[in-house]
């Protein structure tokens, strides 16, 4: 099971911080993906257990991905934050091959969304 917390409203250029709790088992990679209405679910970043981390190029630079093996929960430090990053936010976890790690079918386990809005 993963469960998500720290979605909500923050303006343009502010900054959030989302946590997802895994329980049950381990993952090599964790993610988050976002979706917006009428849209497919796209890639945001990922992270290895090994620590290594991969971005959507929308993101760089401005979203950190970490994990906490110990506490098998996964982050995303949203920091300058745009209007179109305005989206449900999903965490998963897989144990997939690198190659794919960007890929929602690489991913058997998800959190249910949360809404992030970030206003003008």
């Amino acid at each position: 099971q993963l469960q998500p917390s720290g979605g909500g409203l923050v303006q343009a250029g502010g900054s959030l911080r989302l946590a997802c709790a895994a329980s049950g088992r381990t993952f090599i990679n964790m993610a988050w993906f976002r979706q917006t209405p009428g849209s497919e679910r796209e890639f945001v970043a990922a992270v290895r257990r090994s620590g290594h981390t991969y971005y959507a190029e929308s993101v760089k630079d401005r979203f950190i991905v970490s994990r906490d093996n110990a506490k098998n929960t996964v982050y995303l430090q949203m920091n300058n934050l745009k209007v179109e990053d305005t989206a449900y936010y999903y965490c998963a976890g897989g144990d997939g091959i690198l190659s794919a790690i960007r890929g929602t079918s690489t991913y058997r386990y998800w959190g249910q969304g949360t809404l992030v809005t970030v206003s003008s």
